[in-house]
């Protein structure tokens, strides 16, 4: 069965001089126009296109890639903005609509917004929403903590950053677990730090456990060697001066610290660590 705003591994029917025309079961024969039919394309042959409605509505095959398919979360930017909705470039000759009912703020042309596309099931037709959080499941999920998933920045909040995780459900990255702001729309690898009782999740940007801790420690040490043995770090330092200095959390500096201390690997002074003289 053809799958509108997916991709699809469809036979060709027949050649004609507008393309080729491939077979949608059910829904009819579908054009591959000539743009994308290259010299040794032949009846029989089967051939992976992206189906989508053109300009006109009616369905057409490509051979080129979009941005996000239908059921994919992605940051696109607008085009242009008319009198039915907002028209974002994802990477096909027509671009999509984003209607005013799906904005939760009306989009500016050159801006660029987090979006869902879906399916309409009245029009059949392509669209996105700005409105992401009811395209979300934030309760049947199986992660364990330690888990490594796929984020898309979702937008910052007072306490951190939000992400959508596995283009599924959404979860928070709190300030102390980044190194340094992470941008709307970035898509980065992430790890569960925890599932609360209300069943939200938090998140971390590095990994969590042992790993984590030993590459924050062997980051550490790194950065004394380079500076002959001390850095004017301490216990009060800013979270912004630790970032500055190490590219890490204060949380992950303070577990760094204590695991060399414990190895009697460093020194803690009054204006900063030392590292220990073997």
């Amino acid at each position: 069965m053809v799958q509108i705003g997916q991709y699809n591994k469809l036979k060709v029917a027949e050649m004609s001089q507008f393309g080729a025309f491939l077979d949608g079961g059910n829904l009819g024969n579908i054009l591959l126009p000539n743009r994308y039919v290259t010299s040794d394309l032949k009846p029989g042959q089967e051939i992976q296109v992206f189906i989508y409605l053109d300009s006109e509505d009616r369905l057409v095959a490509s051979t080129e890639q979009p941005l996000i398919t239908v059921g994919q979360f992605g940051y696109l930017k607008v085009n242009d903005v008319s009198n039915v909705g907002a028209f974002l470039d994802w990477g096909l000759p027509k671009d999509l609509l984003v209607p005013f009912r799906e904005q939760k703020v009306r989009m500016v042309e050159g801006n660029s917004y987090l979006v869902f596309v879906y399916l309409d099931d009245e029009t059949k037709r392509i669209v996105a929403s700005a409105k992401i959080e009811k395209f979300l499941d934030n309760v049947s999920h199986n992660y364990q903590p330690g888990d490594k998933v796929d984020l898309i920045i979702a937008g910052a909040t007072e306490l951190g950053y939000k992400a959508i995780i596995n283009q599924t459900h959404l979860g928070l990255i709190y300030k102390d677990q980044t190194h340094e702001p992470p941008e709307t729309g970035q898509k980065v690898p992430g790890y569960i730090v925890r599932i609360r009782e209300d069943e939200k999740i938090d998140l971390s940007l590095s990994p969590i456990g042992a790993g984590g801790i030993d590459d924050n420690v062997e980051q550490l040490r790194e950065k004394l060697t380079q500076n002959n043995g001390f850095l004017p770090l301490t216990d009060s330092s800013s979270p912004e001066e630790i970032r500055l200095l190490l590219k890490m959390s204060k949380k992950a500096f303070k577990k760094a610290v204590g695991s060399l201390y414990k190895q009697k690997k460093i020194v803690l002074e009054k204006d900063g660590i030392r590292a220990q003289e073997a």
